[in-house]
């Protein structure tokens, strides 16, 4: 070993002991949380004393389940913050307990922060069943009047791994206003009549990076809103549920642009949809370009390809005009597998605004029940690569 690297390591290790001793530590259970007993206020008193240390501080939770209600784990802060989770937590059940809160456990303007779950621990259950009959979304056509399990607002070189969301009582995590955050290991669950129980949303976010989940719920798996730039998603298991979305688009006026997302290696099972494109009839003007599906694996899906301009869920559009959202440059490569429809193919693109610079390479997807088919409208992609079913074979409908 050169006598140059050797004095750096020992100075590496020197300092990574050094940090780890400097280290501020706060136990709930020292500051008043006990198993199976209410642990709100342990866990807002640990994140104030954790926020004021100018020192590196943890946040440590011990094995057991604690219940806990509503919490805005707020900064800016004086220095790092790790959270360690060994327990698991539980929500109040009746969604009414949590005071009108929007979200059970909120982080929000804080750099740096690290939160992880360990072996047997970071379980976050919403108890929604209760809620999910509250759910008016398809009455009212707006959907958010029940509590998030996660909101991560405003934070700048974050990691969440190891953590798993049960039974949110609406969207499972919402990624909004973020920079360089990475959501890793993480298990989403709920039951496919959980409605709008999305898994992970990410919206005005720059440099998020979602690996290695296994996500079912009642809605998306993976959905990106306005504003998500350069979104790196991998690795993802992915059913029940939607599957995995960018939109919906063009809702709201003044949507800021969707550009360089990559969804890659997902398995995606027995959901609605594969990967999907989305953006509203009668929208406004929006752009999302610069997206692209790779290597992607489905199992009895219903559209395993599908960009649709004409989406208009529960009736709740305000107009039935084409929609403005312009899609442009966006690539599905090498997806393959089964489909529960014959549709396997769908590019439903807008004679407002037609798609520009679509590419299908290397689709094999085929349909029990007989021949797929793969139908393009407003759009002329780029073809290569083996094409099972013909791409653009069958008739486009009718409609705006």
């Amino acid at each position: 070993m050169s006598r140059c690297i050797l004095p750096l390591i020992l100075s590496i290790l020197f300092l990574s002991i050094s940090i780890v001793k400097c280290q501020t530590v706060f136990d709930i259970t020292k500051l008043g949380a006990k198993p199976n007993a209410d642990a709100t206020e342990a866990m807002m008193a640990a994140w104030k004393e954790a926020c004021a240390s100018t020192a590196p501080s943890k946040i440590v939770v011990p094995a057991g389940t604690y219940m806990m209600n509503s919490v805005s784990l707020v900064g800016p802060c004086k220095g790092s913050i790790t959270m360690e989770v060994a327990g698991n937590f539980k929500a109040p059940a009746d969604p009414a307990q949590m005071k009108d809160k929007n979200t059970w456990v909120k982080f929000e303007h804080v750099d740096g922060l690290t939160v992880t779950g360990l072996k047997g621990g970071g379980s976050f259950d919403g108890q929604g069943e209760l809620a999910w009959k509250k759910n008016e979304c398809a009455k009212r056509g707006t959907c958010d009047s029940l509590p998030y399990n996660f909101r991560f607002n405003f934070l700048n070189n974050a990691m969440i791994s190891g953590i798993g969301s049960i039974n949110s009582k609406l969207y499972h995590m919402a990624v909004l206003g973020c920079k360089n955050l990475t959501l890793y290991d993480t298990t989403i669950e709920a039951p496919v009549d959980s409605l709008n129980t999305d898994g992970i949303h990410i919206g005005r976010s720059e440099g998020i990076n979602v690996t290695l989940a296994k996500i079912g719920t009642g809605d998306d798996c993976v959905s990106m809103g306005d504003g998500a730039k350069q979104v790196h998603v991998e690795s993802i298991t992915c059913g029940p549920g939607h599957g995995i979305s960018i939109g919906s688009l063009g809702r709201y006026p003044n949507e800021a642009p969707v550009t360089g997302v990559t969804i890659k290696n997902c398995k995606i099972s027995n959901t609605d949809n594969g990967v999907r494109i989305k953006s509203w009839l009668g929208s406004y003007d929006a752009i999302a370009s610069d997206l692209h599906f790779e290597d992607i694996t489905v199992e009895n899906v219903g559209n395993p390809i599908l960009v649709d301009q004409e989406y208009c869920p529960y009736g709740h559009c305000a107009a039935k005009t084409p929609s403005k959202v312009k899609i442009s440059n966006i690539s599905f490569k090498n997806v393959r597998g089964t489909a529960s429809t014959n549709e396997a193919v769908k590019l439903l693109c807008s004679s407002g605004s037609p798609c520009d610079k679509v590419e299908l390479a290397d689709i094999d997807l085929t349909f029990k029940g007989g021949a797929a088919v793969s139908i393009c409208k407003n759009v002329k992609p780029i073809i290569t690569g083996k094409q099972n079913p013909k791409a653009c074979g069958a008739p486009a409908p009718a409609g705006p």
